[in-house]
């Protein structure tokens, strides 16, 4: 199995910046691609971006250009850096990781909360 321990969330002005961090361990070798969902109040959870071992990336539309995912294979550390924030970014943010163990599952952390003021 794989683990995943999110940090970095917290409360800033629209305009900022924030970094998520999302620490595997565990299996991680059976690793094949990590991203970030997140879910606001009332909505359905949603992807942000994942990056996949190959490095290919992938971005839901409306995070193109500010949002930017990367992966230290070094550190079993996928980031997710956030810049000009907007309030509608608001949400718990999830580190997802897709592993290989007998078939294809997905390991979610725990939630990390981003809040965004106008």
């Amino acid at each position: 199995q794989v683990q995943l321990v999110e940090s970095g969330g917290g409360l800033v002005q629209a305009g900022g910046s924030l970094r998520l961090s999302c620490a595997a361990s565990g299996n991680i070798f059976s690793i094949n691609a990590m991203g970030w969902h997140r879910q606001a109040p009332g909505k359905q959870r949603e992807l942000v971006a994942n990056i996949f071992n190959n490095g290919r990336t992938n971005y839901a539309d409306s995070r193109k250009g500010r949002f930017t995912i990367s992966r230290d294979y070094a550190k079993n550390t996928v980031y997710l850096q956030m810049d000009s924030l907007k309030p509608e970014d608001t949400a718990v943010y999830y580190c997802n990781a897709a592993y290989i163990s007998g078939g294809l599952h997905n390991s979610w952390g725990q939630g990390t909360q981003v809040t965004v003021s106008s």
